[in-house]
């Protein structure tokens, strides 16, 4: 068996794990210029919702509206408060040792209406004195220009399944790669629009519009489409700042629960309807025919005149095609899949038709959603290698939360760090996949969507009983520390 199904049985079939008996990896040492990052998102640690001018985004809309929608009914208000404390942040990510750190700007704080018509100028100071505050320590800016806070006034128009949002958000790239781009070299569209579209699916994240199997494919063709503008905007007026742009992509990486045909080709769907929904058009210029010949199918079966999944233009097609320089990968951990149906009608899973579980042997954390198994990260890379021609790869998120019961202590993150940086390095030195950087998710504590403040991804805890909210390090904080110290000491 040859490709990425038998790199699954080397990794997985026979059940091994990165301490039970596997060969450490033959390079201790990434090579020589990878990239070590950290990473949040505006609405998750900013706080400042409507300080200096901001307009509201969806998130404040929903967690004002409906309390309840957030496990411990918090919000985002002021939530690690960086809009006030980012230096302090930046010494942070410089005594850890972090040579770029990935933010995310916040629409509504640039463009109050999200419309370019009304530029907030404090808004754009306060992102332009942190990059030059990161730039000054050393540290290299990632700007993701969506990471899901969309303003609520594009929103009340329809947001992401409004066609016209493309344009609008091509206008806000716009805005910039003009203002920043002469200082920022690295940019994200998009973050997880695979997350984004649950919004428009399900009840996930805001706007929480519950439209499964529609809502999804047209707000995901909606994010394509802007992407592409954004993209072939910087190349038509901007390249002379010689910057990198790219999505940040999740989804799902599958094991097959057996190597039958019908389960292996259940594990490749897994990925094509998640991380392929939306990487294969950026490559490619449309969706993968899988996507396409199983939605298409099912729309006919449920009687309808048009397939739920939209088709592009052929102008678009010769956008998005080649639309990203590197690609961007979350990757938290892996799931199990077989062949069967599974959804309601309509629904993305129902017309994917896998079956998906967690193996009982996988690694536990407190967050429900994910497992701990290294070995899916070098899957993941593998699979992006073999799917697109080894483009370069940066990790953009990898991480695991703590409940916040021993704060300080995170042994458990210290060894999700530990294994999967060295999977990482067998992906690129054993299998030669083309990984240059590794953002961590995150580099403090900070608001978890619906899980509010009771699931903690940061490697620095944050007291949010305290109006100054104090940072104080945890043990993965000086363990990353003394990681990069070494790094760095035989590079």
């Amino acid at each position: 068996m040859k490709g990425v199904w038998g790199l699954v049985l080397s990794l997985f079939v026979v059940g091994c794990s990165a301490n039970d008996g596997l060969p450490v990896a033959s390079h201790t040492m990434f090579p020589s210029g990878f990239k070590f990052g950290a990473a949040t998102a505006s609405y998750q640690v900013e706080g400042g919702w409507n300080a200096d001018g901001k307009g509201m985004n969806i998130w404040d809309n929903i967690t004002h509206e409906r309390p309840d929608f957030i496990a411990d009914r918090t919000n985002g208000d002021v939530a690690d408060d960086s809009y006030r404390k980012y230096k302090e942040d930046v010494q942070i990510l410089k005594s850890i040792g972090f040579q770029m750190y990935r933010f995310s700007i916040s629409w509504a704080r640039v463009l109050p209406t999200g419309r370019i018509d009304n530029v907030n100028q404090a808004g754009l100071d306060y992102y332009m004195n942190l990059i030059d505050e990161l730039r000054a320590n050393g540290i290299e800016p990632m700007v993701t220009m969506y990471h899901w806070d969309l303003p609520q006034t594009l929103q009340d128009i329809g947001g992401w399944l409004n066609a016209d949002i493309a344009q609008i958000f091509a206008d806000y790239a716009d805005l910039l790669f003009k203002t920043y781009g002469d200082k920022v070299k690295w940019w994200v569209t998009i973050n997880e629009p695979l997350s984004v579209v649950t919004g428009y699916s399900a009840d996930n994240f805001a706007p929480a519009l519950n439209m499964a199997g529609i809502g999804d494919y047209v707000s995901g063709h909606n994010l394509l489409r802007a992407h592409a503008k954004a993209y072939r905007l910087y190349q038509q007026k901007y390249s002379h700042q010689r910057g990198k742009v790219s999505m940040a992509f999740c989804g799902n990486i599958c094991q097959p629960l057996t190597l039958s045909p019908e389960d292996v080709a259940a594990a490749d769907r897994c990925y094509q309807f998640s991380y392929g929904w939306f990487a294969h058009p950026t490559f490619f210029g449309d969706y993968h025919p899988i996507l396409r010949q199983l939605v298409d199918k099912n729309s006919k079966m449920e009687g309808r005149n048009e397939s739920r999944l939209p088709r592009f233009t052929e102008e678009e097609i010769a956008d998005l095609a080649g639309s990203v320089d590197y690609v961007g990968l979350n990757y938290y951990g892996p799931l199990m899949a077989w062949n069967g149906s599974a959804g309601s009608i309509p629904s993305r899973d129902h017309d994917a038709q896998v079956r998906y579980k967690f193996d009982d042997s996988w690694e536990v954390c407190p967050s429900s959603w994910m497992r701990v198994v290294p070995q899916g990260l070098r899957l993941l890379t593998n699979k992006v290698k073999e799917e697109y021609g080894n483009p370069m790869v940066i990790i953009t998120e990898n991480g695991v939360s703590d409940d916040g019961t021993d704060p300080l202590n995170d042994l458990q993150r210290i060894s999700y760090y530990e294994r999967h940086l060295a999977e990482l390095r067998r992906a690129i030195y054993e299998d030669g996949c083309n990984v240059v950087g590794h953002t961590s998710w995150s580099i403090m504590d900070n608001f978890e969507w619906r899980d509010g403040y009771t699931k903690k991804f940061g490697m620095v805890s944050v007291d949010y009983g305290s109006p100054s909210r104090t940072r104080t390090f945890k043990k993965s904080a000086y363990w990353f520390q003394n990681y990069l110290a070494m790094h760095k000491l035989y590079q």
